[in-house]
């Protein structure tokens, strides 16, 4: 299962998948990254220190992506799979993205609809985080991005989606892991440098730019989707 169209092999095109979501991980973590970076004591900014919290984060994060997507495959077990089903969730998937791209862009809110889903359990895991704030050890890092991994996001769950194709949570754990080193780039330059990209991140054309890659990307899946498209 490819879910960028690239005909990849699955796990690498799960990484190419999160590294193109990039743009979106700037747009609507990058303001995370920022926060967890600032709130660190400025006599304890030191690159080595920060560097391994930033990994300490992401590595928590990628981990609770893993957690889910085995939870979505094993789910796809209950259910039939089928070379359909497989067709329908994908387009389901750029969808979505589609709708991320608009919130992104300020022109549409209705992902919040989708996202609120996921907000029932945020609302018992976000005190969990802010306990562990302010972040001044790995441990600690590792801990709040595991929690912080829960956060709703419309990206992830595009990607959930095509966890709970493969129906088999070894194979949904994998696929999140390789998609959730994609988005690791971005982040990372994002804290490291949260000072110069803050207003970067929050500029409009930023967002719009980002907003539109997305678009193309989700419907360049859609008509991979089709027969004349991905069999031409």
């Amino acid at each position: 299962m490819d879910p960028t169209g690239l005909g990849l092999p699955p796990l690498l095109a799960a990484f190419v998948f999160g590294l193109l979501g990039g743009a979106h991980c700037i747009g609507m973590c990058g303001g995370i990254m920022s926060a967890l970076t600032f709130a660190v004591p400025p006599s304890m900014r030191s690159p080595a220190r920060l560097s391994g919290l930033l990994l300490g984060y992401n590595l928590g994060r990628i981990a609770s992506y893993m957690v889910a997507g085995a939870l979505a495959a094993g789910l796809g077990t209950l259910v039939a799979i089928t070379p359909v089903t497989r067709l329908v969730l994908q387009g389901l998937a750029a969808v979505m993205l589609i709708l991320m791209a608009l919130y992104i862009a300020d022109w549409w809110k209705g992902l919040l609809r989708v996202e609120a889903v996921g907000k029932r359990l945020w609302r018992h895991l976000e005190p969990v985080g802010r306990r562990l704030m302010p972040v001044v050890r790995v441990p600690q890092a590792v801990a709040l991005g595991a929690v912080w991994g829960w956060l709703p996001c419309g990206l992830v769950y595009s990607m959930l989606a095509w966890s709970l194709a493969t129906a088999a949570p070894h194979h949904g754990a994998l696929l999140m892991g390789a998609f959730g080193l994609g988005t690791l780039p971005a982040l990372l330059a994002t804290g490291l440098a949260a000072r110069q990209l803050g207003g970067l991140i929050r500029h409009r054309a930023t967002r719009t730019l980002a907003a539109a890659s997305i678009i193309a990307f989700a419907l360049w899946q859609l008509w991979m989707l089709l027969p004349a498209g991905g069999h031409a």
